[in-house]
């Protein structure tokens, strides 16, 4: 017990532990009482799904910041070309 005197201490929790349970509690919670039972089948399948749907969505998210990086190249150049013709009209 944890009453007002108690010795007993809580269990210690890390951020990495609140991040995997926020993530998916399930896995989180199958991490800390493991069974000897393999996974079934459609549990298997679930899960290549899931890896599959990530892996789709973290690669779109890839392009849309590779392009972002593009266009933010571009409009430092463009920047910098006005700024070049504003001094050479300036300077003449």
């Amino acid at each position: 017990m944890n009453g007002p005197g108690s010795t007993d201490r809580p269990p210690w929790v890390s951020v990495s532990d609140l991040a995997e349970y926020a993530y998916c509690p399930r896995a989180q919670w199958y991490r800390g009482h493991p069974t000897d039972e393999p996974p079934a089948p459609s549990a298997v399948r679930s899960a290549q799904r899931g890896e599959a749907y990530h892996e789709r969505s973290l690669s779109a998210v890839a392009r849309r910041e590779e392009r972002g990086a593009g266009w933010g190249i571009a409009a430092l150049l463009l920047g910098l070309l006005v700024v070049a013709v504003i001094v050479l009209v300036w300077l003449t």
